[in-house]
């Protein structure tokens, strides 16, 4: 799935969570749908938080994890209204969350990477702490 594809159906939403794991409960209820519900997401995106900050600077963390019964990505952007510790060298005020299917192997990485890259850049990170809800 192409990176624009997967922008095409993000929601977004402000987030008044004031830990990790709330912000984490938080985007897998909105990465939740019929094929995996919010708590299974949650899970994944514990333990792949467990294995290492997603936290990758500018005030930004990818958290992302596998569901099995997903076909396609799903993902979430979420402005924290309090920056929220996440393990990485300064505050995270900008969660992108993911949920790719587990045959996404290569594909999750390319995504992975994608992001990186678009959030590189400061007039994007200042688009996106502009964004409202949808």
């Amino acid at each position: 799935m192409p990176l624009t594809d997967l922008l095409a159906a993000v929601q977004t939403q402000l987030c008044t969570a004031s830990d990790r794991d709330s912000v984490l409960q938080a985007a897998a209820g909105l990465l939740a749908c019929r094929q995996a519900n919010a708590e299974q997401i949650y899970l994944n995106l514990c333990q792949r938080e467990a294995l290492g900050s997603t936290a990758i600077g500018h005030g930004i963390a990818i958290p992302h994890g596998r569901a099995p019964t997903l076909d396609r990505p799903r993902g979430a952007l979420l402005r924290l209204a309090t920056p929220v510790d996440f393990g990485g060298d300064e505050p995270v005020d900008l969660v992108f969350a993911m949920a790719v299917p587990a045959h996404y192997t290569h594909q999750h990485l390319m995504l992975l990477s994608e992001l990186a890259e678009l959030f590189s850049a400061p007039d994007i990170r200042q688009a996106l702490r502009e964004a409202g809800d949808a």
